[in-house]
């Protein structure tokens, strides 16, 4: 998986694309690869952001209107010739608000990694816990041998860290999720004492694993 870290990223966006939107007044989405996309929204969109643009009020001394101010304070807009440059790691509460429902993971309330998104992969991860395998364990080798993008902010110092991650091929997220955790298994029921005598939860999930 690909790391989008947003404290780093530059989004570039074409401009006439965006203006088009923009003067549009209809919703539409900028996804982080800079692609301008029209709502409905498909499930496999990652945004940077959501919404429409408000026309200018008739009744405004004002009639134009910056660019750089036309998705709020919280983006960073430079114009480029005839591209935008766009920073969006101030907006990543917004971001995370236009994601959540689409990530396959949710990384960030502080508190770990809960479930996933996909019924299979939850199966995989509820079942795996009762041998102390940890969701974030799966994450880890999802991160290392998937493709897919993991959104997030994150910087050393101090070390903050919030992120969504999306999967490209969930079939073989699958394979590497349930193999993983066979392989961790069968070593703890190999080598590790406390897995000598297994509870009925325990048994049940040996099954899953390994029948």
């Amino acid at each position: 998986m690909k790391k989008f870290n947003l404290f780093n990223e530059i989004i570039v966006v074409d401009k006439n694309d965006f203006l088009r939107a923009a003067n549009s007044a209809k919703p539409f989405a900028i996804a982080y690869t800079g692609e301008i996309v029209y709502a409905p929204f498909d499930d496999s969109l990652i945004s940077i952001f959501e919404g429409s643009i408000p026309p200018i009020s008739p009744l405004s001394t004002d009639r134009s209107r910056p660019i750089s101010t036309m998705l709020g304070n919280t983006y960073r807009i430079v114009e480029d010739d005839d591209r935008l440059l766009i920073k969006a790691f101030g907006a990543w509460q917004s971001i995370i608000g236009y994601n959540q429902k689409r990530a396959m993971y949710d990384d960030t309330s502080g508190d770990g990694i809960a479930e996933f998104a996909d019924k299979i992969l939850e199966d995989i991860g509820w079942n795996a816990t009762e041998f102390n395998i940890r969701y974030r364990e799966i994450v880890e080798h999802f991160e290392e041998r998937c493709e897919g993008i993991l959104i997030c902010i994150e910087k050393d110092e101090p070390y903050q860290f919030s992120g969504l991650g999306f999967l490209f091929d969930l079939d073989h997220a699958r394979k590497v999720a349930f193999e993983y955790c066979v392989r961790v298994i069968q070593d703890k029921l190999e080598n590790d004492e406390d897995y000598t005598t297994l509870t009925d939860d325990e048994e049940e999930a040996k099954n899953y694993f390994l029948s």
